[in-house]
């Protein structure tokens, strides 16, 4: 079994909810991104894309962040749910979740708990995928020559549209043998 699993993937993919059965059925630790890239905006007064947009200028953000995953390439039995997870920890099982930008739309606008993604509608929703995804994707490659957007990174890609989060982390389970 993979000592380190590594999670990213596409907004509203279902990634942390993945990642926390993932850990429930494997005995793992967690550690997300997310959410400590919420408690910064939060921090700061900011949503998510305002807070990826100022760190497009303020790299102490992406530092604050990425000193966190850089330092667990000696961990085991822990899963990462993270953008560049995959990019600082190279040999662990790097997952790649995919996911219907409408499905993600309406998947991140209903979702209750994201206190500073709060949309009032499917298509502003939409408008904010697109746009932190591109942000984000800029500076990761400015910064680290790390390229999000080519799935070849990955050892899985998994399209999780039409699948319970249930049903993607039983699937990433059988594929950790092989």
């Amino acid at each position: 079994m993979c000592r380190i699993i590594t999670i990213t993937g596409d907004l509203g993919s279902g990634k942390s909810t993945v990642s926390a059965i993932l850990c429930r059925r494997l005995g793992y630790d967690y550690i997300n991104t997310g959410k400590i890239q919420r408690e910064i905006a939060d921090r700061y007064g900011m949503t998510t894309v305002e807070l990826n947009r100022y760190s497009e200028t303020h790299p102490e953000i992406d530092a604050e962040i990425d000193a966190t995953f850089k330092s667990l390439n000696d961990a085991s039995n822990i899963i990462i749910d993270s953008r560049l997870a995959w990019f600082f920890v190279p040999d662990s099982f790097k997952v790649f979740l995919t996911v219907e930008l409408q499905v993600a739309a309406e998947r991140i606008a209903s979702d209750l708990l994201r206190t500073s993604e709060k949309y009032s509608s499917v298509e502003e929703a939409i408008e904010n995928i697109i746009s932190r995804k591109s942000s984000e994707n800029k500076r990761y490659m400015e910064l680290y020559g790390a390229d999000c957007s080519d799935l070849a990174n990955f050892d899985l890609v998994l399209d999780t549209s039409f699948l319970t989060p249930e049903e993607a982390a039983e699937y990433i389970i059988g594929k950790l043998g092989n």
